[in-house]
């Protein structure tokens, strides 16, 4: 698995668990929801996030330009 692949697999699942929870627990949770939303969106820009980081500190690689899957 890339770290690209990763990251949009732990920012779906972290957002639809906080949508679970806000709709359960506490509408509170829905700032979890907006800040992986802002997060993807400055990740947009800047090609950073915390996560990626992660990934690649756990050995996964970055996908290759130009390759299809």
């Amino acid at each position: 698995m890339t770290v690209e692949r990763a990251l949009r697999l732990m920012a779906g699942l972290v957002i639809l668990f906080s949508l679970a929870l806000a709709h359960y627990v506490s509408p509170n949770w829905l700032w979890l929801t907006a800040f992986v939303g802002l997060n993807l969106l400055q990740s947009t820009f800047t090609n950073w996030c915390p996560a990626m980081s992660i990934f690649r500190a756990m050995g996964m690689k970055d996908a290759s330009c130009g390759t299809t899957q």
